[in-house]
């Protein structure tokens, strides 16, 4: 393929951005992040530029919600810092150096690049076009009922769309799912919001955490979803509490079972989730059992881990305490086992008593003896 030389005709200003972020940041960040983070750069190198979130929002057709998104976005990649006010607004923006390890920390100079927009610097680069009106609907929506079957109806569709949240979700969810939504994803999206009862900030949550943990289908994210509801899981901090409590549950059981190399796939989530809300057992409970499995069969098997735990439960064994007592109990079974399998082979051995059949004396022969005696007759 020939090469394509880029040539300018014009002395307009530019914005220089850096190759690092464009090799390395750039093309795993959501396309929208990198408009933001693009304006930002602009609006950095011009000297007569302000900037203000609500401006973003206006010129991107977002919302400040999803200004700020971006912004927290950069900062955690450590490619920006924040500055806030008192009450908790952004009072100013900081650009990290990109070409250098990012590290967050007091020491390290940071580049100033503006700060919030006020009335004595309110002179601005260019005028922004006018907002999209809040109840424009979201494009995303199907404006009529598709023909398979569904179950939210054109009216209701269009209810839905009169909610700003909930054209924030949709916008949100496109952003992390880096697609179009289809219908059916809309009807997804809005049965957990309508029928599950999680906030629209609870479902960006469930989106951002389930597409970091490398599951990336709504499919997934349904039962995840369903199991929130399950549990009354009803804002982002208890679900960051859940997430924390699943994970270390599933490093448990993966340092328990020795597992190296590979994820766990859904069907043994599938099987912790059950120990864990179906049987009742903690994360220590459950590593013992995997414990156990592999000093029994020398590998990995959550089938065998599963009969281990069902056994317990049975048995109402819930602490450590309990599974001494039944370890306990069970050895002192295998004890008497053993000592009546000794005491049978006893009994077993001894002669038989004198009947009518046998009455007589018994003859006994010194082998020995009898051995000598052939010898001698043999010379």
């Amino acid at each position: 393929m020939e090469k394509i030389t880029l040539h300018k005709d014009n002395d307009y200003s530019t914005t220089a951005i850096s190759n690092r972020f464009i090799d390395e940041y750039m093309t795993s960040a959501n396309g929208e992040f990198v408009k933001i983070y693009l304006y930002l750069m602009r609006c950095m190198n011009s000297p007569d530029c302000s900037f203000s979130i609500s401006k973003a929002a206006d010129k991107f057709n977002h919302t400040e919600k999803d200004i700020q998104r971006a912004l927290k976005y950069w900062e955690k990649m450590n490619l920006l810092q924040l500055e806030y006010a008192p009450d908790k607004s952004i009072s100013g923006i900081y650009f990290l150096d990109s070409e250098e390890t990012p590290v967050k920390d007091d020491s390290v100079p940071l580049k100033k690049a503006f700060a919030p927009h006020t009335a004595a610097n309110a002179s601005e680069c260019a005028p922004f076009p006018n907002a999209v009106e809040q109840n424009a609907s979201f494009n995303a929506l199907p404006s009529s009922v598709p023909e398979q079957k569904t179950d939210y109806s054109a009216d209701e569709l269009k209810a839905f769309q009169e909610k700003e949240e909930i054209r924030e979700l949709m916008f949100v969810a496109e952003s992390y799912l880096k697609k179009p939504l289809t219908s059916t994803d809309v009807q997804t999206l809005l049965s957990w919001y309508d029928r599950l009862g999680l906030s629209a900030d609870l479902i960006v949550y469930l989106l951002e955490y389930c597409i970091a943990g490398g599951h990336p289908s709504l499919h997934y994210m349904d039962k995840v979803a369903a199991n929130w509801k399950e549990e009354n899981i009803q804002t982002v901090e208890q679900a960051k509490q859940n997430v924390q409590a699943h994970s270390q549950l599933h490093y448990a059981v993966i340092k328990a079972l020795g597992i190296q190399g590979r994820s766990l796939v859904p069907a043994e989530f599938s099987y912790i989730q059950k120990w864990n809300t179906e049987y009742g057992f903690g994360a220590k409970m459950i590593a013992e059992a995997c414990s156990r499995t592999i000093l029994a069969i020398h590998q990995p098997n959550f089938e065998y881990t599963d009969r281990i735990l069902a056994n317990w439960k049975r048995q109402g064994i819930q602490c450590a305490e309990d599974i001494k007592r039944a370890d306990a109990e069970f050895q002192a079974a295998k004890a008497a086992e053993r000592t009546h399998a000794v005491s049978a082979r006893i009994v077993a051995a001894k002669p038989a008593p004198a009947n009518r059949f046998n009455s007589f004396p018994q003859r006994t022969y010194n082998m020995d003896q009898l051995e000598v005696e052939l010898l001698n007759t043999a010379r």
